[in-house]
């Protein structure tokens, strides 16, 4: 006789506590007698086809990933050759069609998503040009157009005569006093010679108090939009940026975890997203950071927030805007929506059109999701990048947002070369770059681990960024160098004063080209450089959409303009643009994909030399300094998980470590461990009781080991097939209305009968194992570069289970060896 079928409460007493559901609720499983079926048609309405198919495959079936899980990389190999092979052996014309259609989606989607990422681009850069110049004035034909609009030819989406711009560009900047950053430091009307334009006001400390008042109310702006893309989620990683109920237990170490993780609290559209686009490419799920909301309230929060005048640019927000447009496109196709592994590798290709349309450079993109951002990144995802950044940047120049008709942001034609001795003074550039980076790393983390802990700044992050507007304010107006936003920072600094073309009437070459060293002109360069630095650090980490690679460039090119005051053989604009390469390296540890940049921005190929000399050199005097760069350092204070296998394992060969030490102690090895009698059988209770305290763990991506009564590795059963086994097709048995489900014991093993609850399809009856023995080289390149949840291991000699190691212990130990 069946045993009586289990009690409602005991299936309540299974609920996760999760913010985000596994699975919808409101789905009703309906069915009158609960047989094999049955369970069938359960399963079925929750996962995919290619699922299906690995049912009788020994690495078992998975539902999706439910939240801040890591997704098993593996396994999704395995199920997409299933979903390639189904496809390729349809017979006749109709497989060849549907062969040809698979292998063109992801080239269709690709190219979709850089043209909607640079549709969004265009929004944002003529948004952010308009609203920026809101606190100088406004244009009286058309309050929407900004300053350059207003006052000269160019016009976004129309063509033009590019000689015709310039020369009424070049009339309406430098004629008189009264025009461009030197007129404003003079007092003089902005824009006097320019009908259309009209300033707040004529008087100093008028437009001063104009100029601060908008800037404060943009940074108002921007922090509340931002702060509607607040969400809670699970915890990370003990230790790393979690908070536990009960402090005292230890749950922070190796090996500990009894604690209850309550979870964090984390704002999507806030910082530049690149180092939780790291997190989700190393194959970790931060649920909706990619969701529309998200991406709209970047796009909105970037626009008042660059306008602010902050130290804080576009460009690496453009990178979170594209893979949300990556994500958004491939939640439209089956085979990159149902598996983990497809998805990550469209959402590398769309990171290649973010960073497109932030610098009008297509090909440092594609370098930049390589080298900065992607974990995974074959030889087939580098050709679909190079398409998706391909599209974006045709597109975003024919939109024309900077109304030039070029893609070249920062066009530059020096007319001279540098010679041999000029190496020297580049390597100063590259060493000063360093020095910067080093320094703004180590004390940017300072800054968020103690300044931002107060309560005041933690609770009320609107505060934060209004005093940061505030402070930016009141140094950068009086330096008529550092009013502008970052982008026309960095234009002029480059300036050929040597040129002509009515560039030399530019305040900058008006200051240079006085007899002998300009003393304040020199004092306005250090104060840029020190402003930059000082105003970089404590911005960097608010929470407005904000990136970090514009105000680099910035404090470079003051530094290099500065430096270049004393070599006059050649252009000082030379110096402005090698240094803003070093700076931006020595924070980023970007290196042959700047390079590349560099000169895709620049326009000049002739200085690429320069550009590697002084990146090279930057990067090594700041990893001396600082050996993690500014991403890798902002996601150790945001708590998100990540295995670096390069950085990983430079750490573990100081080590003389073995696998064993990774071993959970065995308080927790007893509670995720199930020993299966020859039956395959286990009762429903014990393994509800082990539910409940792989949940108490609250790490989410564990589960359960299943060994014989030898000790032998039988099977892993994850925690979220788990769940969705108890509780959804044990209710819908005890549902039945025969009843004569037999609910109370559970087969975990071998062939299912009729009306038997079966997990046996969810066990991966062939996990990966290691011996304990084996040094801790192996377990780090084996979660590297396979992609790996789990590792089981085993007892040397005999071959016995003695524990189970998941990818977010690996990473927790490798941050204390880090923090030692």
């Amino acid at each position: 006789m069946s045993p009586p079928p289990a009690e409602p409460g005991d299936l309540e007493q299974q609920q996760s506590d999760e913010h985000s559901h596994l699975l919808p609720n409101n789905r009703l499983l309906n069915g009158a007698h609960y047989d094999r079926r049955d369970s069938q048609s359960i399963i079925s309405s929750h996962v995919s086809k290619d699922e299906l198919a690995l049912a009788a495959h020994p690495v078992g079936e998975r539902l999706p990933y439910n939240d801040y899980t890591t997704i098993d990389w593996l396994h999704d190999l395995v199920k997409d050759s299933f979903r390639f092979r189904a496809i390729h052996s349809l017979p006749g014309i109709r497989g060849r069609f549907y062969g040809a259609l698979d292998a063109s989606e992801g080239w269709f989607a690709c190219a979709l998503i850089g043209i909607l990422t640079a549709i969004v681009a265009f929004a944002v850069d003529v948004a952010v040009a308009t609203v920026s110049d809101w606190k100088i004035g406004y244009c009286t034909t058309s309050p929407f157009a900004n300053r350059e609009f207003c006052c000269t030819d160019r016009d976004p989406l129309l063509t033009f005569s590019t000689s015709t711009v310039w020369t009424t560009l070049a009339r309406n900047i430098s004629s008189g006093s009264g025009a461009d950053i030197g007129a404003w430091a003079e007092g003089g009307e902005l824009g006097e010679d320019c009908a259309h334009w009209h300033t707040w006001s004529s008087s100093y400390g008028g437009a001063y108090g104009i100029y601060l008042g908008f800037a404060l109310l943009f940074g108002i702006i921007s922090a509340s939009v931002t702060l509607l893309t607040k969400k809670s989620l699970p915890a990370a990683s003990p230790g790393q940026g979690d908070k536990y109920v009960d402090p005292s237990q230890p749950g922070a170490s190796i090996g500990g975890g009894q604690g209850i993780t309550a979870g964090k609290s984390m704002y999507m559209a806030a910082g530049s997203g690149i180092p939780e686009i790291k997190t989700i490419l190393s194959g970790f799920v931060i649920p909706h950071y990619l969701d529309f909301k998200v991406l709209a309230v970047k796009a909105v929060g970037a626009v008042f927030a660059v306008s602010t005048g902050m130290c804080l640019g576009k460009e690496g927000p453009f990178v979170h805007i594209a893979t949300c447009m990556a994500y958004l496109v491939g939640m439209r196709i089956p085979k990159y929506r149902d598996n983990g592994r497809k998805m990550r590798e469209l959402l590398s290709a769309g990171c290649a059109a973010g960073l497109s349309v932030a610098f009008g450079a297509p090909i440092g993109g594609v370098l930049f999701s390589y080298e900065e951002i992607s974990t995974h990144f074959p030889r087939k995802v580098l050709w679909r990048a190079f398409l998706c950044s391909l599209f974006a940047a045709m597109v975003l120049r024919a939109l024309n947002p900077s109304g030039t008709g070029k893609l070249v942001l920062f066009e530059t034609s020096y007319g001279t070369s540098y010679q041999p001795v000029h190496y020297l003074i580049f390597i100063v550039l590259g060493i000063a770059g360093g020095i910067f980076g080093g320094l703004f790393c180590k004390l940017n983390f300072l800054w968020s681990k103690t300044f931002r802990k107060y309560d005041i700044i933690k609770n009320h992050p609107v505060f934060e960024v209004f005093l940061v507007v505030l402070v930016t304010a009141l140094v950068q107006y009086p330096n008529p160098m550092t009013r502008e936003p970052g982008d026309v920072i960095i234009k002029n600094l480059l300036v050929d004063c040597r040129g002509g073309g009515g560039q030399n009437e530019n305040w900058i070459c008006v200051q240079e080209a006085t007899d002998g060293l300009n003393g304040k002109y020199v004092g306005w360069l250090v104060y840029g450089t020190l402003a930059k630095l000082v105003l970089t650090i404590i911005t960097f980490g608010c929470k407005v959409p904000s990136g970090i690679i514009i105000p680099a460039l910035d404090a470079g090119a003051f530094f290099g303009r500065l430096i270049g005051q004393w070599i006059t053989t050649i252009s000082p604009g030379i110096f402005a643009m090698v240094g803003a390469a070093g700076f931006l390296a020595g924070v980023s540890r970007m290196t042959i994909s700047l390079g590349v940049i560099m000169f895709e921005l620049t326009g000049e190929l002739e200085y690429i030399v320069p550009h590697m000399i002084a990146i090279l050199v930057a990067k090594w005097v700041a990893d001396a300094i600082e050996r993690e760069g500014v991403y890798d350092l902002a996601q150790t204070v945001l708590g998100h998980p990540f295995l670096d296998l390069d950085h990983s394992m430079s750490i573990v060969q100081k080590e003389n470590a073995l696998v064993e030490t990774l071993i959970p102690p065995s308080q927790t090895m007893s509670e995720i461990t199930v020993h299966v009698p020859p039956t395959g059988f286990i009762l429903r209770k014990v393994l509800g009781e082990k539910l409940d305290q792989l949940q108490r763990r609250g790490l989410m991506d564990a589960g359960l080991v299943l060994i014989d009564e030898k000790g032998m590795l039988q099977g892993y059963l994850s925690e979220g097939e788990l769940e969705f086994g108890l509780n959804e097709l044990s209710q819908e048995s005890s549902s039945s209305s025969l009843g004569k489900g037999n609910v109370e014991r559970v087969r975990l093993l071998g062939r299912a009968e009729d009306g038997e609850l079966d997990l046996s399809v969810f066990v991966d009856r062939s996990p990966l194992t290691l011996s304990e023995k084996a040094p801790m080289e192996y377990a780090v390149e084996m979660f590297g570069k396979l992609g790996l949840r789990y590792l089981c291991v085993l007892e040397e000699g005999s071959g016995r289970l003695v524990g189970v190691i998941i990818k977010k212990r690996l990473v927790v130990y490798l941050e204390g060896l880090k923090d030692s």
